[in-house]
């Protein structure tokens, strides 16, 4: 996703709300973000953005780097690419001029992902690149230097000579070294601390409440379940602030008891910095289907002997057994939460739900996904994508399933039941009810998110299907093509 002009002018007008007596000096950045040009394309005349990088050690020292052309002491720094945000071009040209990876940077609390500082200056023309005297608006951005030790630095040879680490003193932009001075007043030292907050939310009978994230560009770990929380803002007076408004944005009515810090954890960011995140423990009982989720697909209770069936954000399986082997469940999870034998009336056959997805493209072929040859059911045959349902109702069984094997987003509303198959494989077998949902609108490509049980997804003609379908599933097509709602099968040899 390209940088857009919204993303620049909301990240000017946030910058003055904090420094009103600079609206005058950054007239001319306002009068290039009030045009028709491209802000931040390099051919934009007579001045355009830039972004570059304070990065900042343990003892409280400022990057710089030699810079051929000029001959100056320089934060790292350039001009605006294909980068999704001011922050991720600051930080793509700290790393490409300096060679420290993203992942040795993180944020600090004092800025987070806002600039310090908005510089204008005076570029000299460059008749070499056709470039006539020009201003950049220089967008300048604190990163802390994650390792205890330097990384050995890999400097670009065509553009730097050599690299000084300065004290805050010796920063050589006035602007930059005022503003930085200011912040370490404020407690801008040079040492990370977790800038994010996420809650280990249980039930004390062992089972942890997770949430499925939405499969979107431009979030963290898409389409995995993770646990609840989010990034600290300059407003927040701590990470359980943080965390307690975080719960209350995405959902509404959660009222988690005794949250306590448990666990530093350490996660990538979407542009690859590092981010440390304050893991918080917490209790609550509830039922995640009375609690409304604002953001992401679906929240649910999980056992930590179910976690290897999940596609799971990096390190949360290691985190949740690790709580859970430090604190085993006093008992059991209410009854409320298994399906006992002795539950239904005498005389009654317990069934299998399944949900199965019935999904067309532009040109009426059916999406259908070939099992893998060592499935315990049905390898190297295709079938529709499908999921047995848990303690859920099947739309969301559905939804969940369809995010777990292929990516793919579907939205409750937009899906309609389309048929059942009412079926048993053998005499001795558990019955089975085969829910068939269409899905009107979706987004996302079918993708194989789980190639253990699924090896290839593939739009096929339902009129020229392949021969290895399975039977029940060929069956629901054509019964779907033929408007019937219920079918079934295996019923006559039982």
């Amino acid at each position: 996703m390209p940088l857009t002009l919204s993303h620049i002018r909301a990240t000017t007008e946030a910058y003055l709300a904090r420094h009103p007596n600079e609206r005058e000096s950054l007239a001319g950045l306002l009068s290039l973000l009030d045009g028709a040009d491209a802000p931040a394309s390099r051919a934009t005349l007579p001045g355009h953005v830039t972004c570059s990088a304070a990065v900042i050690d343990r003892e409280q020292r400022v990057l710089h780097i030699g810079h051929k052309v000029t001959g100056l002491l320089l934060a790292p720094g350039g001009h605006v690419e294909d980068d999704r945000t001011l922050l991720a071009a600051a930080l793509r040209e700290a790393c490409e001029e300096t060679g420290i990876r993203p992942g040795d940077l993180c944020l600090t609390p004092q800025f987070l992902g806002a600039p310090i500082d908005i510089d204008v200056h005076d570029i000299d023309a460059n008749p070499a690149k056709g470039e006539g005297s020009h201003q950049h608006f220089d967008f300048r951005f604190v990163f802390y230097l994650v390792p205890e030790q330097h990384p050995q630095l890999t400097l670009h040879d065509e553009e730097v000579a050599d690299a000084r680490w300065l004290e805050f003193a010796d920063v050589r932009s006035p602007t930059l070294r005022a503003k930085l001075l200011d912040a370490r007043d404020q407690g801008l030292d040079g040492r990370p601390e977790p800038v994010n907050a996420s809650a280990l939310i249980h039930d004390g009978h062992g089972r942890y409440l997770l949430h499925l994230r939405d499969q979107r560009e431009g979030i963290w770990a898409p389409g995995t379940f993770a646990l609840l929380g989010g990034g600290r803002t300059v407003e927040d007076i701590s990470l359980e602030a943080t965390l307690r408004r975080e719960l209350a944005e995405e959902v509404p009515g959660l009222e988690v008891n005794g949250l306590t810090p448990y666990a530093l954890e350490e996660a990538t960011s979407v542009d690859g910095f590092a981010v440390p995140i304050q893991v918080f423990v917490g209790r609550w009982s509830g039922d995640p289907e009375t609690v409304e989720l604002q953001e992401g697909v679906l929240l649910r209770w999980f056992t930590p002997d179910t976690l290897e069936q999940l596609r799971l954000s990096p390190g949360l399986g290691d985190l949740i057994r690790r709580h859970a082997a430090e604190h085993p469940p006093a008992s059991s999870p209410p009854a409320t939460s298994r399906l006992l034998r002795d539950e239904a009336p005498e005389g009654t056959e317990l069934h299998i739900v399944g949900v199965h997805l019935y999904l067309e493209d532009n040109h009426s072929r059916i999406l259908l996904g070939l099992r893998h040859p060592d499935s315990a059911y049905a390898g190297n045959t295709w079938h529709f994508l499908a999921g047995h349902c848990e303690r859920e109702e099947a739309i969301s069984c559905l939804i969940r399933e369809a995010q777990e094997e292929a990516g793919l987003i579907i939205e409750p509303g937009d899906v309609e039941l389309v048929h059942l198959v009412h079926l048993v494989d053998s005499p001795s077998a558990r019955p089975r009810i085969g829910l068939v949902f269409r899905a009107r609108i979706w987004s996302g490509t079918p993708a194989v998110l789980e190639p253990d049980r699924c090896v290839e997804w593939r739009w096929w003609n339902p009129k020229d299907l392949p021969a290895a379908v399975v039977p029940y599933t060929r069956q629901a097509i054509d019964g779907v093509l033929a408007g019937r709602l219920y079918s079934q099968m295996g019923w006559d040899g039982r």
